[in-house]
Order: structure tokens, then C-alpha cells, then sequence
């Protein structure tokens, strides 16, 4: 139960938190300027280019399926909380998205398309998975750590972010800088452990 109010707890908190980073964003986004609109940025958008791709959907499932399985390492608790996650994030960020429209509250649920509530049950399940077996050691446990470094430098080459080549330039980097950092500390890690015979 406690996994669970954590799980909800976790995806309302990214899912808010990429809501107002979308909101603020717009802010400081002149679109009516042809300069701003073809190379103009600020750092409130690369935060909200960076939390609002759909690696970083992803890695909040998978992050999920490792924080909550640290103590059970069970698989089943993985393809619940990743899906949990997901869909109290779709909400959140719904929720938010609303109250700041000035719509009527009541109608949150309906306003983000069905698909994404779909997307949060039929990926988190395997993300959460993923995430769980992350604890796994050997090669099975180093794939799954490596999964969301690798899916991030993916995505940024299959579909960029960013509504201008400096956006995308600069999301890229952010994100192939924190993808690499992360994916050597796993190896290292994995590497250090496998020479001190606990992998």
C-alpha cells in the first residue's frame, strides 16, 4: 500500500512539476518575434523541452520500478508502479493544465487526449519492469540500468525537441551530456563491482 501512495505520490510531483515548467516556458517565449521564434531560448524552456520528452515519461516509470522494488525486487511490483506512476503524472499534469486555463476543474480528465492515458498503462508496465530489474545483477541488471541513457540519446536523435534549431541544439546537448555521465557511472559501477566478485 505504501509503494503504491509513494508510486502516486511520485508521478503527481513530475507530472505538476512539467505542467508549470510548460507554462513558464511560455513566458519567455515571444512568438510573435521572428527572432525569438527561429533562434531565441531561455532556460526555462530547454527545463521544460527536457522534462517534457518522452524519455524523461519513460524514465519516471523506470525510476519508479527501481525506488519501489529496492526491498522486494519483485517484478510484479515493478509492472504496478510503473503504470501507477504514469497515469497519477497524466493527471497531475491534466489537473494543472486546467486550474491554470481557468476551465472548469471538472473537466481535467478530458483534457488530455485519451491516448496518453492509454500510452501510461501500456508502456509503464514493461518501464516498471525495466526499472525492477534494474537490481538484477549481470547483464540482465546492467540493459535495464543502461535503458534510459540510451533511450534518451536515441531520442534525441529520432525526434529532437525544441521548437528552433538553438532549442533542439541545446536540448541535445543537455541530454547527450547527462545520458553519457550516467551511462559511464553504471559501467564503472558494474565494472567495479563485477572485480570485487558481488556481481
Amino acid at each position: 500500500m505504501i509503494i503504491l501512495v509513494v508510486a502516486l505520490a511520485l508521478g503527481a510531483g513530475f507530472g505538476a512539476v512539467t505542467s508549470l515548467a510548460n507554462a513558464l516556458s511560455g513566458e519567455f517565449a515571444d512568438l510573435e518575434s521572428r527572432e525569438h521564434t527561429t533562434g531565441g531560448w531561455s532556460v526555462p524552456e530547454i527545463v521544460s523541452v527536457v522534462l517534457d520528452s518522452g524519455w524523461a515519461w519513460a524514465g519516471l516509470a523506470i525510476c519508479a520500478g527501481w525506488l519501489l522494488t529496492r526491498t522486494s525486487r519483485s517484478l510484479v511490483h515493478g509492472a504496478v508502479v510503473g503504470p501507477v506512476t504514469l497515469l497519477a503524472a497524466v493527471a497531475a499534469y491534466a489537473l494543472v493544465d486546467t486550474a491554470r486555463s481557468g476551465a472548469p476543474l471538472s473537466g481535467w480528465i478530458h483534457s488530455e487526449p485519451y491516448y496518453w492515458w492509454i500510452a501510461a498503462v501500456v508502456f509503464g508496465v514493461p518501464l516498471g519492469v525495466v526499472g525492477a530489474c534494474a537490481h538484477l545483477p549481470g547483464v540482465v541488471g546492467l540493459l535495464a540500468r543502461l535503458t534510459l541513457p540510451i533511450g534518451a540519446a536515441v531520442q534525441m536523435v529520432v525526434l529532437p525537441p525544441g521548437r528552433n534549431e538553438v532549442v533542439r541544439d541545446i536540448g541535445q546537448v543537455v541530454v547527450w551530456t547527462a545520458a553519457a555521465l550516467f551511462a559511464a557511472f553504471v559501467v564503472a559501477h558494474a565494472l567495479r563491482r563485477r572485480s570485487a566478485g558481488t556481481a
